[in-house]
């Protein structure tokens, strides 16, 4: 058997506009603060350590009420906009027809991704798609990739593995429990290192082989 996980925001799908958008939503909504754009948000997310609600919304903790309205916004806000990225039908395509098995572990909670990838025509591909949430626990904690492994009967499967993502929270994670890693230099960040390297979506397929 073959599995490959994928993160889901900056490896399977571009969702930067509408993250930007609800987060700016909160923004202006509970603290009268000016937009910020894009690329500042995506540079973030991708920090390897970060303040999240003192860089998002100048608060040293989340408030609830923030959390809240974010998500409350959120939820119909992430389908506006999403795309897969150029190759990645393609790619997701051609491993089921490998017979691999695919799943997401994303940061993101599960609904939204769950909704997203719904929306995007692909959801039925991916035998486990789990957020954050239902691990308890945020990548780079391996927590939802030993979930994902547990369904197939095995912590893990060495050299049959492989995790996709476009931050080094995914790779660390990977690393943590001994499965191999390839980076997605298309997404969020265009740099980093693991196992493999994959500049394109169909390099995956050839790896996996």
């Amino acid at each position: 058997m073959k599995v490959v996980i994928f993160d889901m925001d900056g490896t399977l799908i571009d969702s930067k506009k509408d993250i930007t958008i609800s987060i700016n939503y909160v923004r202006k909504t509970h603290y009268d603060l000016p937009p910020l754009d894009e690329q500042f948000i995506v540079d973030v997310i991708n920090m390897p350590v970060r303040n999240l609600p003192e860089l998002f919304y100048n608060t040293p903790v989340y408030q609830k009420k923030d959390r809240d309205l974010f998500e409350e916004h959120y939820y119909e806000q992430c389908i506006a906009n999403p795309y897969l990225y150029e190759g990645i039908a393609e790619t997701l395509y051609q491993l089921k027809s490998l017979h691999v098995s695919l799943n997401v572990a994303t940061n993101a909670p599960t609904l939204f991704a769950q909704r997203m990838l719904s929306h995007l025509h692909v959801s039925e591909l991916f035998d486990t798609i789990i957020g954050a949430d239902k691990a308890g626990a945020s990548k780079p904690d391996p927590k939802m990739l030993e979930i994902i492994l547990s369904n197939y009967g095995t912590k893990h499967l060495p050299h049959k593995t492989w995790m996709v993502g476009d931050n080094s929270k995914d790779i660390d994670a990977a690393k943590s429990i001994s499965i191999s890693s390839i980076f997605a230099t298309w997404g969020f960040s265009s740099e980093g290192e693991a196992d493999y390297v994959a500049s394109h979506p169909l390099k995956i397929v050839d790896i996996v082989k």
